[in-house]
């Protein structure tokens, strides 16, 4: 079988292959809650094949969204559009559902953004903005509103919050969460001195920017269900030569994750530097998930640029990552997961309905399925 597809047990969670699709922001919801287009774009991609299916990161509080259009979890109204969701995803395909897992998150100081095709620049408050929050009082991009540097008590109290999004994830009922530790947000802010420069136990030595993201894994760990697998998405380097958040200072995050109870790491790059110069080619962060696996005793997820079924067969199978996240390839191609079970002779779940779909010299890739006509 090939390596792609095998099975990967979580713990009691069975994923069916190796393949993720990676969450994707759609900037669609309104006062945080998902929409009829969520139903539509995620509905293709639980149809896809793929072993887990992650939904887009989801603010833990208002004020945490990027955008106004951004998912949320925080109150009765957010939590039953999410479940609502997960019911009508799970009936596309329930002879082989996709693990259904959540991304939690606070943007920090790049919240109050305009959508990406609304300029993606900062919203000013008088224009129906809000003011955002970090780890200090540095703007992410010169001329913007520069974040409110959050004291210890707002600290302790969005932890809470962080908990009380675990616990609705729960109840909605998802199988899985991640939290999102990337990509220059909240998290990622108090790991970076990039953007955190305080003199508290907060900051400075590497210990103490891990302090509080490491606070906020071991109390979601805490009430996320012991059963239910909880992964970590990093971004392992900065890609700025004047930050220290780098692959080495990610390799001992990871393996504090891990000792917390982390199932998986997630390892993505960049997002907190404007100063960033990221090296694009096929497959450009592979790297860096080498380097964590090798670092932790739990699986490891490789994303970026991964495109091709034989390359993404390969790095699993040479040992580089144990899970592969796509998102733009599944933009491109929901039915991405079934034509790389064909080029690697391997199978997958797909809806009855789709059973005579397959065209002439295409093998079994739905196994036995039978269909009958009269």
């Amino acid at each position: 079988m090939a390596k792609l597809f095998e099975p990967l047990k979580l713990r009691e969670l069975t994923v069916a292959n190796r393949i993720v699709v990676s969450p994707m922001c759609q900037y669609s919801a309104v006062d945080g809650m998902v929409q009829p287009w969520h139903t539509a774009h995620l509905g293709q991609l639980a149809m896809s094949g793929a072993g887990m299916l992650v939904v887009e990161a989801t603010a833990v509080e208002p004020e945490g969204r990027i955008t106004p259009g951004c998912v949320g979890l925080y109150d009765d109204a957010t939590e039953k559009a999410l479940a609502d969701l997960l019911t009508v995803l799970r009936s596309l395909n329930p002879s082989a559902p996709p693990a259904m897992t959540l991304q939690i998150g606070h943007a920090g100081r790049k919240a109050s953004s305009f959508e990406p095709w609304k300029t993606g620049q900062q919203i000013p408050v008088a224009d129906g903005g809000w003011l955002a929050r970090a780890p200090s009082a540095i703007a992410h991009k010169e001329g913007e509103e520069p974040p409110h540097a959050m004291s210890e008590t707002e600290l302790d109290a969005l932890c809470t919050r962080f908990v009380e999004c675990a616990r609705r994830a729960d109840r909605a009922g998802f199988d899985a969460l991640e939290l999102h530790c990337a990509h220059g947000y909240l998290l990622h802010q108090f790991l970076s001195p990039v953007s955190n420069q305080r003199t508290d136990a907060f900051g400075g030595s590497l210990e103490n920017r891990m302090r509080y993201p490491l606070q906020v894994l071991e109390a979601v760990r805490a009430v996320w269900p012991a059963n239910k697998p909880l992964g970590v998405r990093i971004s392992a380097t900065d890609w700025d030569e004047l930050s220290s958040w780098d692959l080495a200072e990610s390799g001992r995050f990871s393996e504090r994750c891990a000792a917390l109870g982390a199932d998986w790491i997630d390892v993505s790059s960049g997002g907190v530097s404007t100063r960033q110069k990221i090296t694009l080619g096929p497959g450009y962060q592979v790297g860096f998930a080498a380097a964590v696996r090798e670092r932790v005793d739990i699986p490891v997820m490789a994303v970026g640029l991964i495109t091709e079924a034989a390359q993404a067969e390969s790095i699993v199978a040479d040992g580089q990552a144990d899970m592969i996240a796509l998102a733009r390839a599944f933009l491109y191609d929901p039915r991405w997961v079934w034509h790389a079970a064909a080029e690697l002779g391997a199978q997958v779940g797909a809806p009855a309905q789709y059973w005579r779909c397959l065209p002439a010299g295409v093998g079994r890739i739905f196994g036995d399925a039978q269909v009958g006509m009269r």
